[in-house]
């Protein structure tokens, strides 16, 4: 077993800027696009679809209305969420590698 410090042992790439390919920007698509559609959805159901009260939708496309609401919105704005930090983090790793060069 070789006693080798712990920075030799970490590969290149978390050392430095990360990669422009590490995923940021799928997150930031896929997590705008399905908060987007669940906000859509939510609209539709308020205004086109019947709307919902305290048992629910009241048509059948408003409950699915309601389901996609429920289903993109919290998916959505994590993965918005995930990509918005990741964004901050590549940004502030960019800066402090310019300063240090």
């Amino acid at each position: 077993m070789s006693r080798m410090p712990v920075i030799d042992r970490v590969p290149e790439s978390p050392k430095g800027i990360a990669s422009p390919n590490d995923g940021t920007r799928q997150l930031l698509q896929w997590g705008s696009s399905m908060t987007g559609a669940g906000l859509l959805a939510a609209i539709l159901l308020q205004t086109l679809l019947g709307g919902f009260g305290p048992t629910g939708a009241s048509t059948n496309t408003g409950w699915f209305a309601l389901i996609v609401a429920l289903m993109c919105i919290p998916f959505g704005g994590l993965l918005l969420t995930l990509g918005i930090a990741k964004w901050l983090r590549n940004r502030s790793l960019r800066r402090s590698g310019n300063r240090s060069n």
